[in-house]
C-alpha cells in the first residue's frame, strides 16, 4: 500500500497527549496519529461520533486492554432477547416498544462488532497474528 505525506497542525494539548500516549507504549508518534486517524476515517456508514471517538481512543490502549476489548461480546441475556424478537417478528410482528428494543439490542450488536473489529487491526498493527479465529472467542 502507497503512502501520502500529511502536513497536519495539531493543537499543544492534543500533540502533548500523542506524544506522552506514544512513549507510553513505546511506539512511534507517526504510528500513532496513523492509527488514530485510520480509525476514524470515512466510511460508507458512520456510526455516531462519540463511538467514533471511542473507536479512536483505542489505539491508545495496552495490549491487554486490546485483547480484551478483541472478546468483548453482548451478555448472554441480551443475545437470547434479540433472538426472541427476531422470531417475534417473522411470526406475530413487533409492536413499537419490541421494535425500539430490537433496534438498541441491534445498535449494542453493531458497536460489539465495531469495536472486536478495530481491537483486532490494532493487535494486527503491533505484530500479532490474528488469523486464528478461536483466540477471539468471548471469554464468559
Amino acid at each position: 500500500m502507497s503512502a501520502q505525506t500529511v502536513q497536519l497542525e495539531l493543537p499543544e494539548t492534543v500533540y502533548q497527549q500523542i506524544q506522552r500516549a506514544a512513549e507510553k507504549a513505546h511506539r512511534p508518534l507517526n504510528e500513532l496519529l496513523v492509527e488514530a486517524v485510520s480509525a476514524v476515517a470515512p466510511v460508507m456508514e458512520m456510526p455516531p461520533s462519540s463511538f467514533r471517538n471511542a473507536l479512536a481512543q483505542m489505539a491508545y490502549l495496552n495490549d491487554a486492554a486490546l485483547w480484551q476489548a478483541a472478546r468483548a461480546t453482548m451478555t448472554a441475556s441480551q443475545r437470547e432477547r434479540l433472538e426472541e424478537l427476531h422470531d417475534l417478528l417473522q411470526h406475530a410482528g413487533l409492536g413499537e416498544a419490541e421494535r425500539n428494543e430490537e433496534q438498541q439490542l441491534l445498535a449494542l450488536y453493531r458497536e460489539t462488532i465495531l469495536v472486536r473489529a478495530q481491537a483486532a487491526v490494532l493487535l494486527k498493527r503491533r505484530g500479532y497474528d490474528v488469523s486464528n479465529l478461536k483466540q477471539f472467542e468471548p471469554l464468559e
